[in-house]
């Protein structure tokens, strides 16, 4: 249920959604508090883990890491992949419909802060074998 009065949220206080190798929680989208032109959340993902290459047709994505270190591949207009190491303070924009995928080479955990525009393509997720809803304040 959206409730437009929700502008200031916490991870903690959503429900995520929850998969093998990590977890969204969703703090800006329709649904959520009633944002129109954009969606985004928190991604955590535990050392070793990432989402594999995969993209979000119609939709551009900007991907913020807040901790930990990874390798972020985006490929180039051509589908060639660029993979680059990333850490805290990078910016990463994925041009619409381009493929990419991170990966957390840390020891530690990863967080990452993400926003699709237009919203929606990360409802897709919902439909992956090892999505699950965790409700607000679980854990995977």
């Amino acid at each position: 249920m959206t409730d437009k009065s929700k502008v200031f949220v916490y991870p903690k206080d959503v429900s995520a959604f929850g998969f093998d190798w990590g977890k969204l929680s969703l703090t800006v989208a329709p649904e959520v508090n009633g944002a129109e032109r954009f969606s985004g959340g928190v991604v955590d993902l535990p050392s070793g883990k990432g989402h594999a290459r995969h993209n979000h047709p119609g939709a551009e994505e900007i991907i913020f890491v807040i901790s930990g270190h990874g390798e972020q591949m985006v490929e180039d207009e051509k589908g060639n992949p660029v993979v680059k190491k990333v850490g805290p303070g990078c910016t990463i924009y994925v041009p619409e419909s381009r493929f990419h995928s991170t990966l957390n080479t840390g020891d530690g955990p990863m967080q990452l802060f993400v926003v699709y525009s237009p919203a929606g393509p990360e409802l897709g997720l919902r439909e992956l074998p090892d999505f699950r809803l965790l409700p607000p304040g679980g854990r995977h």
